[in-house]
Formats: C-alpha cells, sequence, structure tokens
C-alpha cells in the first residue's frame, strides 16, 4: 500500500501518480491532466464528481458537489476534504452522488446524498463533509468497532470489507444482501450470507452488488453445519429410514425468490481453449418438472465437507450444483425410492441412453473438476498417480459405466444434492441446500446403499477430495475437461446399491489431475493470492447485470456458477453492467449492453461472456462507467496501452447535459483502442464512472517503472503461455486412448507426475503474476516482490519441474510418446511448433515434445535478466540493489543448474539407447543419471582372465560393472551394482608399479582397477569421489539442493551414514545394515538385519558388533523371542549384559565369546510357574562352575557351595525353610561323603551320606540334650532310621563342663576366601589386571576408570531418565583422578576415603560395580531361605574376606598406602621436632599416635551399611534366647522408679540426683519420678540401633560416658575420676531405662567386626563395660 520507493527522491515528486481524465473515444479526444501536490494513489468516480486519494492519505473531491452549499455548478479545480485532516485516509470510494473513506486505523467516513441512507447517518438527507460512520457488530458484547479495508458504493446503498473479510451495508434497495423487511438501513448491517466466507474485493453497480470471494479452503472447514432454513425456520432435511438404507429428502420451500436455470449452461467457450467443448453443443436432458421455488438465509451458503480429515463424521450436504442435474432443471429422483418417480412425465423412470452417455460425461467433467478443485485448496497430494496401474480409479468407471443405464442422472444428480460422508448410520445435514437468495433446489430424496465393496472407494475418494468448497469447485473448468473419461463421485459410489457394485465391467481410462496440488512450502498458500475464486452478486437484475441467467432480481449473495474456475482476480460493476477480470488477462462481461459497453455484441448479456479482444490483447486492470468500459491491458511492448468499449460522448461547450445525452447515438461495437495511451507514459491504473475515464500513470524515471512493467508483462504474458500448453498439448495428450499401451506403467506415471508438476508451476505463475498485477496497481515498489522474500517457493516449482521431465525423459518418455503424439499433433504439426517456440522446420516430434516440456525452464532467465535490469535502476550500496542482485544470482545458479540437468538427462537417455538389451530393464530408474563409462577401454580390472571383458559404468547412484566373455553372443552376460554410498575409492601411489591403479572398497569386494593414463586415473577418481559425496548429500536424488553442485569438496567423508543389504557374507547373507560405516566396515551406531527376524542395535567396530548393543533373535516359539541387552565384542556378546530367553529366564551378568562366562545371575521361571529358581555365582563356557548360590524356591532349599558343568560339586552348605542345616561335600548333584547335618532343635548328625538328605554310613546322632548315638546309620533323614550302632548318656559320669559336644560348624563348607572370585576378577580385569594381585600399572588401571566412566556417562546421555542431578554430579566429581602417589598424610588419606564413598556409590565406577555385586550376592546367600542362624559365622567371616580382597584393590590403586595395621604419622604441630629429635620436647610427643590404616576403618562405612540388614538378622535369630532372656529383665526392672531402680543396683548415694532442670526452674526428683535420671545419657545410648557400624556404635557409647559425666559433674561440683565399682552401677541404670531390644546382637556385632586396634584403647574398655552389663542384666536376680 505504501507508495514510497527507497529512490523515490529521485522522483522530483510529479513523476508518480499523475492524473488524466477524458470522456468517450472519438480521435478529437484528449486528456486532461489535473494537477495535484501530490501523486495520486486511487480515484474513485461517481456520477458527476469524483474523489482522489494522493500520498500521504489527503483526499480531494472535484465535479459538480452539490451538497457542498458553497460551491459553483462545477468545480473545475480538485478540492481539498479538510475534514479528513489528521486522518491518513488508505482508500477511498465515490457512489452516483455520495463518497466514502477509510482510515488507516480502519475507520469509515461518508458524505454526499443521504436521502436513502446511503452514509450511514440517521436525519440528514445530505451530509456536506465527510463525517465518521460506526460500523459496529452487535453480536459481540459489548458491541464491537469492525475496522475496514475497503468501501464500494452504488446509488443508494454502500458496502463495506472488514479486516475479517466480512461485507456490510447500508442504504437501501434489495442490493444490500440483507433480506431485510425495512425499506432503509441507517445502520451498517452484516451481510449473514457471506459470513464465514473469505471475500477479497466488493463492487457496487448502481442497483446491484458483487463480491469476489475466496474459495472455501482448509481454514474454513470447521463452520458448523446449519440444517435449518435461515428465512422461515423449518428443517432442510428429513430422514426416513428404509429395512437397509436411509432416504434423505430436502423437500423445503422457502417463499424469498425464484431461480430460473436455463440459462446458466449457455457458457461461452474463452478463445484460447479450443479443446473445451461448450455447454449448448451438448444435449440438455429434458427436464421433468420445472423447480419449486426456494432460497434460504445464512443455512444456504453450504458448510464444505470436513475435508479428509475422518473423525468428522458429517454428511455433506451439497446444495450449489454445477452445470449438472439441478442446474439444467432436471428433477432429478432416485430409482430405488417410489415415491420420486410419480414425479417424472416420462413413462420410464429411466432416461433414453444417449441422454444418460452425455449427461454423465458432462457430471463427471464436472465433479473432477471440483475434486482437483479441492485437492488444490486442500494442499493434499492423493490425486498424484503414483501407482496408476493399480489406481482403483478404473474399477470405478467401469462401475459407473455399468450402472449408468440404472441409475442414471438420478443418483449422479442425487450426488449434486449430497456428498455422503464415510459409512454412517445417521446423517449429521450440514450446509443449506440452495445456494442463495431465489436458487430453487427440486425436493430430492435419495436412497443410499452403502455397499461393503464400496467402504474402500470411498474413504479413498473422501481422502482425495481435500477441503471441500460448496460452490463446486475452485478450479478452471476447462481442466475438469481434460479428465472426462474418468467419473469419480466419492458420493455417487455411496448411492449405488451393492448389486450394481457386483457389476464392474471393462477397465477405463485413468486420468491425472492437472490441478496444482497444494505446495512444499507452508505457507505459499498464504503468501501468494488465491486463483481459487468464485464471485457473488445480488440486487436488481433486469439489465441481467447479476449474471445469473436471468433478469431476477435477488435478495441476497448467490453465487455466478459460469465464473467458477476462471480464476476471476477483480471485478467491477458500472451502472447496469459487471465485469470480471480473469488471471489469464481474459474479461467476462454481462448486463446491460445498450451502449455496446460489454465488449461483444450480444444484447444484453444474463451469464458472463468473454470481451472481444484481438489475439495476444492481454487485460490487467478494467473500470465500468455508466455506459462504457475501459480496459487496461499489455499490447506488444510492455508499456501498458487502454481500450474503450462503449458511448461516444460528445463535448459541446453550451450545450446542456441533457442535450448531449440525447444526440449521443456513437457507441462501439467492440473495445477500440485509444489513440493517445502512449503519451500518458506508464499507465498504473485507470476508473470510470459517470461519463468519465481516468488513468493514473508514471513517468519512467531511471528506468524503474518501465523495467517493473517489463517484470509484470512478462509474467502475464509466461502464464497465458503455460495455460495454452496446459489447455492444447498436456491435456489432450493425457487424454488419448493408446497412451497407457504406448507408455507402459512407469513412464506413464512419470509422465502424470510430470504433468502435475507442471499444474503446480502453471498455478505458481498464475498467482505470482496476480500477485505482481496488484503491486503495479497500488504500490510500484520493490518491497512487495514475492520472488524476492520467498524465492524459495519459485526455485523448488522449477527445480522439481525439471526433474520430473528429467526423469520421464530418462525413461525414454518422450520417444514412447512420439506414436500417440503423432496421432494426435499430426494433423496440426503447426500447433506444436508454436506451442514449443521452435523455430526449426521439420524437428522430429520427439525432439518437439522435449523443446515444449522443457520450455518453462527457459522463463528463469528471464526472471534473471529482469531482476538485474531492475537492480540497475538502484545505488549500489541500496539496500535494494543488493536483494535484487541476490535475487538474480539464485535464480542465474538455478537456470545453470537445471541445464545441466538437463544435460545430464540427455546424455543418460542416449546412453540408455546404446545400451545393450537385457540389463537396460533391470538399471534404468527414472532418477539415475549417466556420469561416466568406460566403453573406450579406459578403465579395466587388474587380473582379469584373458577372455574377459570388463565394462564400467557410473551412475550418480551406483557403480556398475558388467562382465562377459569375447566370444559370447550378448558381450556382458552378468553385472553388478555397487551403490555409491558404501563405495570407498582410492588412488594406489604408482611410483614403483607404473600402474594406474584405483583402489575400490565395497562392504563385501575389494577391487582394483586399471586406467589407461595418469588423465584417465584423474577423471574417474574425481568423478566416483564426487558422486559418492553427492549420494551422500542426497543432491544425487531428486531433493536436490539449489547449488549443492559448486564447490564440490575433494573427496567424500571415509566415515559415513549409510544402508546395504549382504549378499555375499556367510553369516550376514541377506542381512540389512544402516548406519554409521568406516572405509567400507560398518563402524559406529547401526542396525543389522536378518531376513530370519534377528536384529541387532548398537555399536560396531570395524564391520563386527562391538560395545553396547542390543540383540532380538527370534525363537520357535512365535512371538516368543530372546533379547539379549549389553556389551560386544568382535561380533559376540562379551562384557555385561542381560539375556532374556524366550522361556521366560533371565540371565545378568558376564559373557564371553557370546557365552555365559564370569559372574552372573540366572532366574529361572516366575515364581508361580512349575520351577522357579535363582542361580548366583560364577560361569565358565556356557556352564555353572565354582563357587555360586542357588535358591530352589519350590522346594525351599538354599544351596550355598561348588559347581562343576551345572552340577553340585565339591563342598557346600544346604539350609532348608524348615531349619534344616547341612554341610559337607557333594559329588554328582547329591549329597555324598561326610558331612554335617544339624536340625532346628540342635539335633545334630556326623557321617556319611549317599543321596540328598540320606545318611548312609557310619557317623554320630547327637540329641539336643547330649546323648548321642554312635554306629552305622541307613535311610532317610526325618522318616525312620536304621541304626546299628550304640547309645551313650555322657552326663551321667562326665564332669558338668564336658557336657555338651557342640559340633564345630563352618569346616566342611567353602571358605571365605573363594567365594565370589568371579566379582573380584572382574573388578581386577576392568582395572587392566589379568588376575588379582597380579600387579599391574596403576595409571593403566586409574586410566581405565577414566574410560570406563566416561563411556558409561556418555551412554546414559542418550537416556537422561536414567540419571538422578545428585548421581551425575557424583560423576563428574569422579572424573577428576586423585592424586595416587607420594606419601600418605592425614589429609590424603582424608581424600581417599572420601573419594572411595563417592567410587562406591555409583555403579559406572568398578569399585561401585563390585560394591553393588558384592550386596546382591550376599543380599541373595543370606536373606529368605538363607536366614539361618547357623550361618552367622560364615556371614561374618565373608564380610571381612570382602575388606580384605576390596583393600587390597584399594592400595593397587593407592600404592602407597601402608597395609593393614600400617601407621600414617599425625602431622607435627611443631616443626622444630622434626629437626630435633633428642630435644626433651620429644619424649611428650611420643603417646601421640599416628592413624592406624585398618580396611574395617577405611571400608566397613562403604559396604556395612548396604549389608547390615542380612546380617543383623542372623544376629538376632543366632541371640534370639540370650535376648530374650535380657529383654523379660529389661521390662520388669524399668517398672521401679528412678531412685528405687539406683537404689537396688547399688549406685552411690552422692551420684543421685536431687534435682533435675526442667523447663524454667529445677524439678524435684521424687520418690515416684521416673525416666528422668541420666535421660540425656539414656537418649544418646539408644542411638546405638541408629548407627551401622562397630566405630560408630563405639562412638554412640563413649558419648553416653560423657554425658554420665556431665550430669555427675554437675552435680558434684568438683573434679573427680570415676572408679570402675562407681562407674559401672550409673551405666547399668543407664542400659537398663535405654530399652535397646536387641542389645546382644549389637553387642555380638560390635565384637565380631571391631577394628582390631581399637580393643585395647579407650573405645575396648567402655565396649567391655557395655558388655558386662549385658550379662549382668540377663543373669540379675531381683531381691
Amino acid at each position: 500500500m505504501d507508495p514510497q520507493r527507497k529512490s523515490s527522491e529521485d522522483d522530483g515528486g510529479g513523476e508518480r501518480g499523475l492524473l488524466h481524465t477524458w470522456r468517450g473515444y472519438s480521435c478529437s479526444v484528449t486528456p486532461e491532466r489535473l494537477l495535484l501536490p501530490r501523486p495520486v494513489l486511487q480515484a474513485a468516480l461517481g456520477a458527476r464528481h469524483g474523489v482522489l486519494l494522493v500520498e500521504g492519505g489527503q483526499v480531494y473531491s472535484f465535479g459538480e458537489l452539490p451538497w457542498k452549499q458553497s460551491q459553483a455548478p462545477e468545480l473545475a479545480k480538485p478540492v481539498l476534504e479538510s475534514a479528513l485532516s489528521g486522518q491518513r485516509v488508505v482508500a477511498v470510494a465515490a457512489g452516483s452522488f455520495h463518497s466514502g473513506a477509510v482510515t488507516e486505523d480502519g475507520g469509515v467516513h461518508m458524505w454526499g446524498e443521504n436521502a436513502a441512507g446511503q452514509c450511514g447517518l440517521a436525519g440528514l438527507s445530505t451530509v456536506p463533509n465527510p463525517t465518521p460512520v460506526a460500523v459496529l457488530d452487535s453480536g459481540s458484547s459489548p458491541p464491537q468497532t469492525v475496522p475496514v479495508l475497503e468501501l464500494a458504493c452504488g446509488d443508494q446503498h454502500t458496502l463495506a470489507l472488514s479486516a475479517q473479510r466480512e461485507v456490510w451495508a447500508w442504504g437501501s434497495g434489495c442490493q444490500l444482501g440483507l433480506n431485510a423487511n425495512v425499506v432503509l438501513v441507517w445502520k451498517p448491517q452484516k451481510v449473514e450470507h457471506l459470513a464465514g466466507r473469505y471475500v477479497l474485493q466488493i463492487a457496487c453497480g448502481a442497483t446491484h452488488s458483487l463480491a469476489l470471494v475466496r474459495c472455501l479452503g482448509p481454514q474454513d472447514a470447521q463452520r458448523p453445519p446449519q440444517d435449518k432454513c435461515g428465512h422461515c425456520h423449518q428443517l432442510l432435511y428429513t430422514m426416513t429410514d428404509k429395512e437397509d438404507h436411509v432416504i434423505i429428502s430436502d423437500r423445503h420451500c422457502c417463499p424469498l425468490g425464484v431461480e430460473v436455470t436455463e440459462g446458466e449452461a449457455r457458457l461461452e467457450a474463452p478463445s484460447s481453449t479450443q479443446g473445451l467443448r461448450t455447454s449448448p453443443s451438448e444435449p440438455i436432458l429434458p427436464s421433468h418438472t420445472s423447480a419449486p421455488s426456494q432460497a434460504t438465509a445464512p443455512a444456504s451458503s453450504p458448510a464444505p465437507a470436513t475435508g479428509s480429515d475422518p473423525s468428522h463424521p458429517e454428511v455433506q450436504v451439497k446444495g450449489e450444483s454445477g452445470e449438472s442435474g439441478l442446474a439444467n432443471g432436471e428433477l432429478p429422483a432416485s430409482d430405488s425410492d417410489p415415491s420420486a418417480q410419480h414425479r417424472g412425465v416420462k413413462s420410464s423412470p429411466y432416461p433414453d441412453e444417449q441422454a444418460v452417455k452425455d449427461y454423465l460425461k458432462r457430471l463427471s467433467d464436472h465433479t473432477m473438476a471440483e475434486q482437483t478443485a479441492k485437492t488444490a485448496a486442500g494442499g493434499l497430494h492423493t490425486l498424484l498417480p503414483s501407482a496408476s496401474s493399480t489406481h482403483p480409479a478404473s474399477a470405478l468407471n467401469s462401475l459407473v459405466a455399468s450402472c449408468a443405464s440404472a441409475v442414471g442422472e438420478r443418483v449422479a444428480s442425487t450426488y449434486e444434492a449430497l456428498s455422503l460422508r464415510k459409512m454412517m448410520n445417521f446423517y449429521l445435514p450440514s450446509g443449506g441446500a440452495a445456494g442463495g437468495a431465489g436458487q430453487g433446489v427440486p425436493a430430492v430424496s435419495s436412497s443410499s446403499v452403502l455397499g461393503e465393496g464400496t467402504k474402500e472407494r470411498v474413504r479413498l475418494e473422501e481422502s482425495m477430495q481435500g477441503k471441500k468448497s460448496s460452490s463446486t469447485g475452485d478450479i478452471r473448468e476447462e481442466e475438469a475437461e481434460g479428465l472426462r473419461r474418468r467419473l469419480s463421485l466419492p458420493g455417487l459410489l455411496s448411492q449405488v446399491s451393492p448389486r450394481l457394485l457386483r457389476k464392474v465391467g471393462r477397465p477405463r481410462l485413468r486420468a491425472v489431475a492437472l490441478t496444482p496440488l497444494g505446495w512444499g512450502v507452508p505457507e505459499a498458500q498464504e503468501v501468494l493470492p488465491s486463483l481459487q475464486t468464485e464471485v457473488w452478486s445480488w440486487g436488481e437484475g433486469e439489465h441481467g447485470q447479476l449474471g445469473h441467467g436471468d433478469n431476477l432480481a435477488r435478495l441476497q449473495p448467490l453465487c455466478i456458477k459460469s465464473l467458477n474456475n476462471k480464476e476471476v482476480v477483480r471485478v467491477a460493476a458500472g451502472t447496469h453492467h459487471s465485469l470480471a477480470l480473469t488471471a489469464q488477462s481474459q474479461v467476462f462481461s454481462w448486463g446491460s449492453n445498450s451502449s455496446g459497453q460489454l465488449g461483444h455484441m450480444e444484447s444484453p448479456s444474463t451469464i458472463p461472456r468473454l470481451a472481444k479482444l484481438s489475439e495476444g490483447i492481454r487485460v490487467w486492470d478494467v473500470g465500468a462507467g455508466e455506459r462504457h468500459t475501459l480496459l487496461l491491458a499489455d499490447g506488444d511492448c510492455y508499456q501498458p496501452i487502454l481500450y474503450y468499449s462503449g458511448q461516444q460522448v460528445k463535448e459541446a461547450g453550451q450545450e446542456s447535459q441533457e442535450e448531449v445525452e440525447e444526440q449521443a447515438g456513437g457507441y462501439t461495437q467492440q473495445p477500440v483502442l485509444l489513440p493517445f495511451c502512449m503519451n500518458l507514459g506508464y499507465v498504473s491504473g485507470v476508473f470510470a464512472g459517470g461519463q468519465r475515464c481516468v488513468a493514473l500513470s508514471d513517468r519512467n524515471v531511471m528506468g524503474f517503472i518501465s523495467s517493473l512493467h517489463e517484470l509484470v508483462s512478462a509474467e502475464r504474458k509466461f502464464y497465458c503461455k503455460l495455460c495454452g500448453i496446459k489447455t492444447q498439448a498436456m491435456r489432450p495428450l493425457l487424454e488419448l486412448d493408446s497412451l497407457s499401451s504406448a507408455l507402459g506403467p512407469v513412464s506413464l506415471g512419470l509422465l502424470q507426475a510430470l504433468a502435475s508438476r507442471f499444474s503446480l508451476l502453471c498455478h505458481l505463475t498464475g498467482q505470482h503474476s496476480a500477485s505482481l498485477t496488484a503491486n503495479l496497481r497500488r504500490g510500484r515498489d520493490v518491497k512487495g516482490l514475492l520472488i524476492l522474500d520467498h524465492a524459495a517457493i519459485f526455485l523448488d516449482a522449477y527445480n522439481e519441474y525439471c526433474c520430473s521431465v528429467g526423469h520421464f525423459q530418462v525413461m525414454g518418455g518422450f520417444q514412447a510418446l512420439t506414436k500417440p503424439a503423432q496421432d494426435f499433433f499430426g494433423k496440426n504439426p503447426e500447433l506444436l511448433q508454436r506451442l514449443a517456440e521452435c523455430g526449426e522446420e521439420n524437428l522430429p516430434m520427439a525432439d518437439l515434445l522435449v523443446a515444449l516440456f522443457y520450455l518453462p525452464t527457459r522463463h528463469l532467465h528471464e526472471y534473471g535478466r529482469l531482476l538485474l535490469k531492475l537492480a540497475t535502476c538502484f545505488e549500489v550500496s541500496s539496500s535494494d540493489y543488493q536483494r535484487l542482485q541476490d535475487g538474480c544470482s539464485k535464480f542465474e545458479a538455478l537456470t545453470l543448474q537445471l541445464k545441466k540437468k538437463r544435460k545430464e538427462a540427455e546424455y543418460t537417455s542416449h546412453f540408455w539407447k546404446s545400451f545393450p538389451g537385457k540389463m537396460t530393464d533391470s538399471l534404468r530408474k527414472p532418477h539415475r543419471r549417466l556420469i561416466c563409462e568406460s566403453s573406450n577401454k579406459a578403465l579395466t580390472l587388474q587380473n582379469a582372465g584373458r577372455f574377459s571383458v570388463n565394462w564400467f559404468i557410473l551412475f550418480n547412484d551406483a557403480l556398475v560393472h558388467a562382465q562377459g566373455v569375447v566370444p559370447c553372443k550378448s558381450l556382458f552376460s552378468t553385472h553388478h551394482v555397487f551403490p555409491l554410498a558404501t563405495l570407498w575409492v582410492e588412488p594406489i601411489p604408482e611410483e614403483n608399479t607404473g600402474l594406474y591403479g584405483l583402489k575400490v572398497i565395497s562392504p563385501e569386494e575389494t577391487f582394483t582397477l586399471l586406467a589407461s593414463s595418469p588423465m584417465e586415473k584423474a577423471k574417474w577418481l574425481r568423478s566416483i569421489n564426487q558422486a559418492v559425496d553427492q549420494a551422500l548429500s542426497g543432491a544425487g536424488q531428486e531433493t536436490a539442493s539449489i547449488g549443492s553442485g559448486a564447490g564440490q569438496k575433494a573427496e567424500p567423508p571415509i566415515s559415513r551414514t549409510a544402508s546395504y543389504t549382504f549378499y555375499k557374507d556367510s553369516r550376514l547373507k541377506e542381512a540389512t545394515y544402516e548406519g554409521r560405516w568406516l572405509a567400507g566396515k560398518p563402524n559406529g551406531r547401526g542396525v543389522l538385519k536378518w531376513p530370519d527376524g534377528r536384529i541387532y542395535t548398537g555399536t560396531f567396530k570395524n564391520g563386527l558388533e562391538d560395545g553396547f548393543g542390543e540383540f532380538i533373535s527370534p525363537t520357535k516359539t512365535p512371538n516368543k523371542n530372546d533379547h539379549y541387552q549389553g556389551c560386544w565384542k568382535e561380533g559376540k556378546m562379551h562384557g555385561l549384559g542381560t539375556y532374556r530367553y524366550a522361556s521366560g529366564e533371565v540371565y545378568e551378568g558376564s559373557f564371553q565369546d557370546g557365552m555365559r562366562h564370569g559372574h552372573g545371575m540366572l532366574r529361572s521361571g516366575k515364581l508361580n510357574t512349575s520351577s522357579p529358581s535363582v542361580f548366583i555365582g560364577q560361569w565358565l563356557h556356557d556352564k555353572k562352575t565354582g563357587y555360586g548360590v542357588f535358591d530352589d524356591i519350590t522346594k525351599g532349599e538354599k544351596y550355598m557351595g561348588m559347581w562343576q558343568d551345572h552340577l553340585r560339586q565339591g563342598t557346600a552348605v544346604v539350609v532348608t525353610q524348615f531349619g534344616l542345616y547341612y554341610e559337607g561335600a557333594f559329588k554328582d548333584n547329591k549329597m555324598m561323603g561326610t558331612g554335617v547335618l544339624l536340625s532346628e532343635d540342635d539335633t545334630t548328625f556326623e557321617g556319611e551320606f549317599s543321596e540328598d538328605w540320606t545318611l548312609n554310613g557310619k557317623g554320630v546322632l547327637t540329641m539336643a540334650n547330649g546323648d548321642y548315638l554312635e554306629g552305622s546309620f541307613i535311610g532317610e533323614w526325618g522318616s525312620g532310621l536304621k541304626v546299628t550302632g550304640s547309645y551313650f548318656k555322657p552326663s551321667l559320669y562326665d564332669s558338668d563342663k564336658d557336657k555338651t559336644r557342640p559340633v564345630k560348624l563352618g569346616r566342611l563348607c567353602v571358605c571365605a576366601e573363594d567365594k565370589w572370585n568371579a566379582v573380584f576378577e572382574e573388578c581386577w580385569t576392568q582395572l587392566g589386571c589379568e588376575a588379582p594381585g597380579v600387579q599391574g600399572e596403576s595409571w593403566k588401571a586409574w586410566e581405565n576408570i577414566a574410560v570406563a566412566l566416561t563411556s558409561s556417562r556418555r551412554h546414559i546421555q542418550d537416556s537422561p531418565e536414567l540419571l538422578s542431578r545428585s548421581h551425575s554430579r557424583t560423576l563428574e566429581s569422579l572424573e577428576v583422578i586423585p592424586q595416587h602417589v607420594g606419601p600418605i598424610t592425614m589429609d590424603r588419606y582424608h581424600t581417599i576415603r572420601c573419594y572411595l564413598i563417592k567410587a562406591c556409590d555409583t555403579p559406572l565406577h568398578p569399585l561401585g560395580r563390585l560394591v553393588e555385586a558384592l550386596v546382591a550376592v550376599y543380599r541373595m546367600t543370606y536373606v529368605g531361605v538363607g536366614a539361618n542362624r547357623r550361618l552367622l559365622p560364615q556371614a561374618v567371616i565373608e564380610i571381612k574376606s570382602y575388606l580384605n580382597r576390596i583393600f587390597q584393590i584399594v592400595r593397587f590403586l593407592f600404592p602407597d598406602l601402608p597395609e593393614e595395621g600400617g601407621l600414617i604419622p599425625e602431622p607435627s604441630t611443631e616443626p622444630q621436632d622434626k629437626k630435633d629429635p633428642d630435644s626433651t620436647d620429644a619424649p611428650l610427643e611420643s603417646p601421640k599416635p599416628g592413624r592406624v590404616v585398618s580396611s574395617s576403618a577405611l571400608l566397613l562405612p562403604v559396604l556395612l551399611p548396604r549389608l547390615y540388614p542380612p546380617l543383623f538378622t542372623l544376629y538376632a535369630l543366632d541371640k534370639e534366647r540370650e535376648d530374650d532372656v535380657y529383654w523379660e529383665c529389661v521390662l520388669r526392672l524399668n517398672k521401679q522408679p528412678d531412685l528405687a531402680l539406683l537404689a537396688f543396683l547399688g549406685v552411690q548415694q552422692k551420684f543421685w540426683p536431687v534435682s533435675m532442670p526442667a523447663p524454667g526452674e529445677k524439678q524435684q526428683v521424687l520418690s515416684s519420678t521416673k525416666d528422668v535420671c541420666f535421660a540425656s545419657a539414656v537418649e544418646t545410648l539408644q542411638q546405638i540401633s541408629t548407627t551401622f557400624t562397630p566405630s560408630d556404635k563405639l562412638q554412640v557409647i563413649q558419648l553416653t560416658f560423657e554425658e554420665i559425666t556431665q550430669e555427675v559433674l554437675s552435680m558434684l561440683k568438683q573434679d573427680f575420676l570415676w572408679s570402675m565399682d562407681d562407674l559401672f552401677p550409673v551405666f547399668l541404670y543407664v542400659v537398663l531405662r535405654a530399652r535397646i531390644r536387641n542389645l546382644g546382637s549389637e553387642v555380638s556385632l560390635i565384637e565380631d567386626l571391631m577394628d582390631p586396634c581399637v580393643q585395647h584403647g579407650e573405645h575396648g574398655i567402655m565396649f567391655t563395660t557395655l558388655k558386662a552389663c549385658y550379662y549382668q542384666i540377663q543373669h540379675e536376680k531381683i531381691t
């Protein structure tokens, strides 16, 4: 809109927007120039006045202005409308005697005659000055002001187009379209009938109105369905259920308006499309009855079908019937509905055959137009005939053919009224039945029988529909003509009975949609102006100015059917005639022709017809006056020319206006050229009104204006050219019957793809031409050029089109097309020559076709040239120059690239012609282009046989090696194709061999090629490398990015991503790999799939699975797979992994060479299946061998011992859930040999075993009371035993101390050091050592740790959900290697401790993994059945063994750490001590010992908390009896009050607290007080149960002692030293009051695991005191 251009400074003000005005067309007419201070942007003319909008937003009026009180009859000079000053006006309009202006913010100002309310101001007959008029939307609350874009004024009415693209009206007359009962409408009201549609432009005649509306697209599809008539509020549709179908009837008549449709089919054919038959030549079927009148209100703008989205199950009821059934006035009735038949006039309900054929043909044209239109609007690609051979259309067509005689036009026209959605049991009518006021729709009722067979097809058609425009379609009707053999009606099918569906007859020809299929660029739809438009008209029609084929008035907007698909881009209205300008630069006119103003001799015309203009005149702007029409057109040069059509106006000085009118007899027969137009300069727009004409022109400053005009004119010309090719060549060719047989399915598909790409390009050009023309009319500015802002849309369209032409050419399409084309164009070869713009005579048909199809690409150069020409009009430094220059270079680059593509396609197509026979079929692919080949013996295979012939052909996607033997008839018997993506080529240095060799590596073959010369070698090397590089970047394919050919790299990457299927390799035969490659081998991440269903996903190294990967292997059972996830090495499972067997077993642990090897756990069965069990332990070559724990859950037994080859063999311990305990020997999976068996009640057997739980041989059986049997035993434990032997009762004779002979357990079980060796070995291996203790290098171990951490971390980063925030922080801190050499000081010792705590915290660290594994095995051993008190000693020894073995690893990592029991010196405070050891201070230092290093101090804090639950359970079981005795005593004694208990325990009186500090004051300790004395000490001691390690527990005891001392000190108020006699009773009191339930277990745990160096220190004494208290309490006798 903004007229200012960068270079407007150079314009000198008077160069732009010059205004010329004149009347009539005679030779003597010379336009006068109205001088205004600023360039004129827009003019509007009324009957006798005019309004001008100038740059800066000011408005001037000229002519007769009777509403201005003080004016002379006619103003010669324009006068400024000062009332508008301060407002920036953006658009003006003039009616016969009133004017309007729109300001920048969307406000409306009106002035002039107001008798009919046309100024929208109540109570004034005239409005002298511009006055604001409020356009308020009363529908919203509070009412909102509606911003307006443009106005149009008629004689007594005004229309406004809002920013929401809705139309508002005020004034009087039926031309308001409001259907209001009031005569005058003062307040602007919305034209509801157009609500929801996107109105592009409005125009007003004296008593009629026009609107240019964008066809409904996807964005309009969601409007709610309307099922009631907007006037009388009756239902539009009724439904009746029959047995197997539903009848929908829309016999609703509304009394508002009449429609006579007879003339509608007489649309004149556009002159350019000779292929199109005009309707009058087709027989119109006899109409059965005249239609009842009907008109609807908003309901009658039918809602669009809801697109291809199956989630909207609405039935689309479609009321606007194009040129079919309803439009021609016949009454459709369904033959299966008897109620519909009585209306027929003929005796037979079926029409005669000829009529049906013609009718169906016309119908098919019509609906196809519709469908393709929808597709364009919806942007679907469904009509691309990707598989033309299997396209279901043929079945549909034959169906239609076979049922035509039966259902005929009835079903078909019923489709026009009803387009059924999906298979539904009920219908939602959505949309009105009629297309506008007064359009009658006959009552229709249709039986719709939905056969099963139709479902698929209907679904397909539904998806093709795209978003449905209600007014029959959005694409040029001529296009539909091209598809006349295909009748594809989604609705039709749904109304054909299943019986007919079975009669599918002969297949008929398919057709491709020659229509745009939506854009690759999503915003293209929004950026470019729409060409899918409709023209709606309403108002008085006595002169036929509404274009509906009659002279009736319309109260509401109605779509002019015959202008659908005509791509109207602009409408104009004269007093009683109307004009429509199309994108193809044609003008349709209709209405009054009293003075020849229509530009043709039909008088008057009630339907749009083309104005008669000579060939090659392209009109691009129109103006309509009272009785004349003004046209602005392109002629032979690009300076615009003017045509005038209509009344001659005689200018006579004195005569009054009336006399002039009477004498004005002359008028034009057809548009005449105005001779003076070339003197006006470059005209940018024309306006007409009353008897006046106005033209706005620019002077050509610096060539800018002429260059812009040249660009726009070239685009319009090009669009007309493309449309000509489409209608005259492309469509007839696609229609030929002989096409499919001549081309074959592949080429046919390519031709159809090519046609649709051509259509896209054509449509894009049309949109661009419309956009450029609009820019010329308003802005004339570089900023609005879409070709700069959205160059990609154009570049892609051309690129894709050129690719599809190349594909067709390569497949020999043009040769194959020669014969059909010869048949068609043979009679008229000049036509093809003219279309292809070929100068040469007698070119072969194939070359002509090639020239024709490549013609559009020539236009790219034109773009480049014109943009450059525009650029030269600007300063080189300006941004506009830069943009134009960039645009130009983009188009030039593409021009070169497409030339290259064309050459490649031609080269390839010639190659295929000369190529030996059979191989062509398998090697010829549409996208494949030849790069070079070795037929000149330039390349041979090294070490080839004497008689073998080798031929190498390099394509853009593969290297082909053809082989043969010389005498053979067909020379090349075999060929092999090497895809380029997996081809590596490297030159062989030639210094010593003298051969020019190239080494070619493919995944399964490596061979050497010898070139004949260094030149050839370099050529092939470069060609192959470039081709590989392009194939990898995807440039070799269709999606070549613009400019990808430029600046090739020297060679493609050696590492790349590609897909390949193996054909040789025995292990990988027929497997497909997709992923990363390195020099011919899979390397990096990838997926390998075998045909039998095995899949490996993970990393590869050097062609083999290596690293982390996942493997799925199908088994014989369907849907059950083996699944492995874990580490791989050299193609085999190796390292840690989890294997889930199809049987349900799961193995987690180590693998080696694809077998279970090392430490692992196998779970079998679920808990409810027959044999659930868990084994955890060592594996050797897939077998259980070494130490392992087996938990047999069904038997309730747990075996802990040695294994060999899956059998229990060696020493072991077995415990059962019934408390049996066995330790001893196993052989061949049985208890065999010496063993010890204990039952729950301590009955013990020591002796020989032969089977599980079966005694056999010598032994001793000891009873719980100490009696024992010695002898020979046979039998199973628990069922009778046979005994031969002696019975002893030792208590009779022996002294008390020998009474019990407890069996020493633990001698016959596996020693702790031999358990879980595999777990430790794994850790050592991870650190880089062969075996534990075989000292490797510690620096190497640290490197391994770092690698393990970073790789695990990288693996986890792919799935961050595995990692908590704190965990990742731990990992980061661990990646720093601590200082691990150098003397250990206390600080370093502390650092090491912290490091170990962190390391053991994450399983990604080798130590952490070790700890995790140990915790798992420990729990597996001692939880569940393993919680047997007899296992306690072993459990404790096992922990100690862990400590020793982990400490060994820690010392390996920190070599300077002292061994167990070694000392770390305390840092001395005074430096001189070191220098002078003999000084007297030295002895004083010596008592201060250093820190003793011990594994328990360093590692128990890490290990014990994790092992504590199972361990403490064992302690509790073991000490159960003692603890019970102790607890009973504690409970009894705790019933005593404090003082009584202190007295009972013998605490000295001086330690008795007299008063206790209570909150606020001291509280007396009375005899009844309980739980008060030494309360803080008691609380402290209770914390012993919350700690884990012995050192922490000892710390608690020490704190308890300190608390007691503090309390005693505060009572005695003097220093004193405890003696044991004093301290013990007090401590005993605290222990009793602390009530620790399992004190015995706590004591034992501390005793067993206490750091040996602590035993003799202070902690040792305190612990002994606690232990003494425990025993004391047990044996306390209460007196």
